[in-house]
């Protein structure tokens, strides 16, 4: 079980404005680093996004904007397995990226949600949501916080596993909506 879980938060309804960035490294199913950092979307912040994270334009005033980070998240991200909670965060960091002209990040992508659909057919009626599904495995974390997100995917990924059996191998052949194809680009 090594991968690395992602989150980000966005300034406002188009999903390449990411305004944080969590990053959560696994090696052998325990959480070994992290890395987060605010981003300035070069984008209006809308209040209802404001509400949600607590992130303004105030709190990224200074932050780098995603080109200056885009070697570290490569570092950290390219060649490796990536969960995130939903396709969100992928389509995010590919829109960002795309909105600067950068190559999209090359790594197979697992969305912890379908693993936790998988794990938990009895979750549905709370639905798959993040705190939802976190609840059911008593991980306790600070919803919209990118990194604490991202070490959240982290734990469904694993404790889904461990109720499956399933290795990061088998979550691949389990279901192709687990793994959508390969991003590089």
């Amino acid at each position: 079980m090594d991968f690395v879980a992602v989150d980000v938060e966005t300034a406002n309804d188009d999903v390449g404005s990411i305004c944080q960035i969590g990053l959560a490294g696994y090696k052998k199913g325990a959480l070994v680093r992290e890395w987060v950092s605010l981003v300035d979307p070069e984008e209006e912040f809308s209040p209802v996004n404001i509400r949600i994270h607590g992130l303004s334009p105030a709190a990224v005033a200074g932050a780098p904007a995603l080109p200056e980070l885009a070697e570290t998240l490569r570092a950290w991200l390219g060649g490796r397995v990536v969960v995130c909670h939903t396709k969100f965060d992928q389509r995010a960091l590919d829109r960002a990226f795309e909105k600067y002209g950068l190559a999209k990040l090359d790594c197979r992508w697992l969305d912890s949600c379908q693993a936790a659909r998988q794990a938990w057919a009895g979750c549905s009626p709370n639905g798959y949501g993040l705190a939802a599904v976190c609840g059911l495995i008593g991980h306790e974390f600070k919803h919209h916080d990118a990194l604490e997100d991202a070490k959240a995917a982290g734990a469904v990924i694993l404790a889904a596993g461990q109720k499956t059996g399933f290795t990061l191998a088998a979550w691949f052949k389990a279901d192709g909506d687990l793994a959508p194809r390969h991003s590089g680009g």
